[in-house]
């Protein structure tokens, strides 16, 4: 079975920064794609960041220059590093992972809110 745990999440103000992580775990999980995904009051569930085992990544244009992606293998952690926060980027924030890029989210964390205050 495999569970994906954040930690990281809380009530910044803007322009502040703040660091979620999200370790992985589970025998047969490769977690060859990881990434973050945010929902907020109302709206759908997007892709913020993603990344692969060998380090590529992509980011969704509103968070490009500001957010940063990356990843421990040897932990099984993925971090995701938020700088200049806005007021918009309030949400639940969700890690996601998957063998395979084909079929990438499968595996979600249970969710942790991020609140950004003006």
């Amino acid at each position: 079975q495999v569970q994906l745990v954040e930690s990281g999440g809380g009530l910044v103000q803007a322009g502040g920064s703040l660091r979620l992580s999200c370790a992985a775990s589970g025998s047969n999980f490769s977690a060859n794609v990881m990434g973050w995904y945010r929902q907020a009051p109302g709206k759908q569930r997007d892709l913020v960041a993603s990344i692969t085992r060998g380090g590529i990544t992509r980011y969704a244009d509103s968070v490009k220059g500001r957010f940063t992606i990356s990843r421990d293998n040897a932990k099984s952690t993925v971090y995701l590093q938020m700088n200049s926060l806005k007021p918009e980027d309030t949400a639940v924030y969700y890690c996601a992972g998957a063998d395979y890029f084909a079929n990438f989210p499968r595996y979600w964390g249970q969710g942790t809110q991020v609140t950004v205050s003006s």
